[in-house]
């Protein structure tokens, strides 16, 4: 008998906590829970998918480990469905950045595509209040530059696209730009480099288009700007590197 018999490969079925994360997953994205609903108790939970109730605790643990529910103490206590936000992004993001598994180059090629869109939405959306509070935000780190606060400075410095992400009222845009921008936070404390001078004055003129209606050289300024972002970066870690002993 010639050939080779061909042989389906058994899946995996999925264990019981599986399923019932997936069926909670499925609930959500139906819109059957919304953030801030409270979840029924495990015995309820247990009850409602006929399986035990450590069961329900790992799959509830492992949805906490995702940032789909958080837990909370307390006589108004329970198992919540969170808001979304971008700390579990940045916290997975942050953890590969440390290991090594995402390159500046790649973290600015990122950003430059995120933010280019980030710059022409928050010109066509955005309101003389959110301009106002991006202007604010480099006053404030001018005023630290000034006083040689540094440290202060780089967050502070930060705090502009994370108000130029909300300026896009794009709640997606918000989460991906505060997870980008939680990682150069975390490469600047790393590599401790020095500020550019010019990056204060870069950000007053994509304000300045901004307000005047100019998506297409707010973006060639925003691209510019992180592409000599990217070269300062480049030689600080190779400065920081070359310290090592």
């Amino acid at each position: 008998m010639s050939g080779t018999a061909n042989v389906a490969t058994p899946t995996r079925a999925p264990r019981v906590f599986e399923a019932i994360c997936d069926q909670l997953r499925d609930k959500l994205s139906r819109g059957d829970l919304q953030p801030g609903d409270k979840l029924p108790s495990e015995r309820d939970l247990a009850e409602s998918y006929g399986a035990s109730r450590a069961a329900v605790r790992e799959a509830l643990r492992n949805l906490e480990r995702g940032g789909v529910v958080e837990q909370r103490r307390g006589v108004k206590g329970g198992t919540f469905v969170r808001q979304a936000d971008s700390t579990q992004v940045s916290r997975s993001l942050n953890d590969l950045l440390s290991v090594g598994g995402i390159s500046i180059a790649s973290l600015t090629e990122s950003r430059t595509i995120v933010q280019s869109a980030v710059v022409r939405l928050a010109c066509e959306r955005g309101t003389k209040e959110d301009f106002d509070l991006l202007d604010q935000s480099l006053d404030r780190t001018a005023l630290l530059t000034r006083q040689g606060h540094l440290d202060e400075r780089r967050v502070q410095l930060l705090q502009f696209y994370r108000l130029l992400g909300r300026a896009t009222h794009n709640d997606v845009m918000v989460i991906l730009v505060e997870s980008l921008t939680d990682m150069v936070l975390t490469l600047l404390a790393r590599s401790n480099a020095p500020p550019r001078t010019s990056t204060v004055r870069t950000h007053r003129q994509i304000v300045r288009c901004l307000r005047e209606g100019d998506p297409d050289r707010a973006q060639a300024l925003m691209t510019t700007h992180l592409t000599r972002l990217h070269s300062h970066f480049s030689r600080a870690a190779a400065d920081s590197q070359a310290r090592k002993p």
